[in-house]
């Protein structure tokens, strides 16, 4: 009998100690608004600049920003209403999009239009509130959050800070911390975020460079404006996918024919060569089911005649959803719309037969998606890796009517945020459809007569 309660003792010992020394992550209404200032705080005498800074970036958009908007209220929140599946996506997609509204309970947020504190979105008070987060993976905002006197930092001031305490949190300087976010699996346990994944596998993360390298630069600076100025201060710009200076020149392209003289009705071979020479993941990433990257390769004759040249099929499994196409797609969007006979969008609303860099998503009944949260299963992921090349070739039969002269061959990579037949289909600012070029690369062949 001794024994038995001595084991029942060390049991309970046991379950005690895991209690008090295993991090818990912050979960649904764990806290309440007003444990978190708002960004104005910060912003309005102290961190001034940063709080400009913030201000143009996506993270202080993540939940008022048009497309998010659209994407919450008009399908994440019915469709989660309509299969328990998905019903998790209703608080969850706030976990990351805004924090303070998840760890109030505030579900779903009031709509942007309302001005209520979700509309922070991610705000200073957020990141500088996370002392780590649990589990083994950062992703699905298992953040551990402290909000509090004591502020969490990659650095300590020399400057003692009359609104709060400073504390140095390691995992702020690596990219595991950005990972709590920008990783996320479905509820089908598939992997639909994965950036941080991607960089963690790939060549900069063993040479040591951390997200903040690129997407937080270093600059002499100020933390504070009554602070002291640092040579490696970082910048709080976050710029990435909707910054067309950080997209622009991303992949080098190099265009360059088998013969430089050809007579029409001669055959060309053309190789496009695309290296990822600037991000540290892959291109595209981050929300893949939304974007959409695309090689458009045409000739024009002496006379301003436009060929199109579609690429030739190299012939692996699920080639089919990486090659431009007038199909219909995302029919699962019915679910939200209440439109059981919903026929889809047209899926890419690019040239038909263009190169497409993209990884498809697809729904539980195997259709293409743009539901993240309504992800079963992957297609192949033909993106482009860091410091990857890939190459494609494109075969041009010269028709008989090219005037001698010069033929100007011209290869464009594009990319959108979002596909554009969903875009117009949803009524999202056309700002979000819009083409970017990412680069332009182009060559003559000398038609003889």
């Amino acid at each position: 009998m001794v024994k038995n309660y001595h084991r029942i003792f060390l049991f309970i010992l046991t379950i005690l100690l895991l209690n008090v020394t295993t991090p818990c992550q912050s979960t649904l209404g764990s806290f309440k608004y007003d444990d978190f200032k708002k960004p104005e705080y910060c912003g309005s005498s102290c961190h001034t600049d940063f709080y400009q800074q913030w201000k143009q970036a996506m993270m202080s958009q993540a939940y008022t920003h048009e497309w998010d908007e659209i994407e919450y209220f008009k399908l994440a929140v019915p469709h989660a209403e309509k299969d328990e599946k998905v019903a998790e996506v209703k608080a969850g997609c706030n976990g990351c999009h805004s924090p303070i509204a998840y760890l109030a309970g505030d579900v779903p947020p009031p709509l942007p239009s309302m001005n209520s504190r979700a509309n922070e979105s991610v705000s200073c008070e957020v990141c500088h509130s996370i002392t780590g987060y649990s589990g083994d993976t950062p992703y699905n905002f298992n953040y551990i959050m402290k909000p509090g006197k004591t502020k969490y930092s990659s650095r300590k001031g020399e400057i003692t800070s009359p609104a709060h305490e400073i504390e140095v949190n390691p995992l702020m300087k690596t990219g595991d911390f950005c990972g709590i976010c920008h990783n996320e699996k479905s509820p089908y346990d598939i992997w639909v975020k994965s950036t941080h994944l991607e960089w963690k596998e790939g060549p900069y993360f063993k040479e040591g460079v951390q997200c903040q390298d690129c997407h937080m630069p270093k600059a002499e600076f100020r933390t504070a404006s009554m602070g002291a100025k640092y040579p490696d201060a970082r910048l709080h710009l976050f710029h990435g996918a909707h910054d067309k200076g950080k997209l622009s020149g991303v992949i080098e392209l190099r265009v360059y024919p088998d013969i430089e003289e050809a007579e029409p009705g001669e055959t060309v071979k053309l190789t496009v060569v695309l290296f990822n020479q600037k991000t540290g993941h892959k291109f595209p990433s981050g929300s893949v089911e939304d974007r959409i990257v695309w090689l458009h390769v045409e000739a024009i004759d002496d006379n301003g005649k436009v060929y199109h040249i579609p690429v030739d099929k190299k012939g692996f499994a699920g080639e089919e959803y990486l090659i431009g196409s007038d199909i219909l797609a995302y029919q699962d969007m019915g679910i939200a719309l209440n439109d059981s006979e919903f026929k889809g969008v047209q899926r890419d609303g690019i040239p038909v037969g263009d190169r497409i860099f993209r990884m498809p998503y697809f729904d539980p009944q195997g259709r293409m998606t743009i539901q993240q949260w309504n992800t079963a299963s992957l297609g192949v992921d033909y993106r482009i890796g860091p410091r990857e090349t890939k190459t494609e070739t494109f075969t041009f039969n010269i028709p008989y009517e090219v005037p001698e002269g010069k033929l100007k061959i011209k290869a464009v990579l594009n990319y959108q945020l979002l596909v554009k037949p969903v875009a117009d289909f949803l009524k999202v600012p056309v700002s979000e459809s819009e083409i970017v070029k990412i680069n332009e690369q182009s060559t003559d062949i000398i038609i003889l007569p």
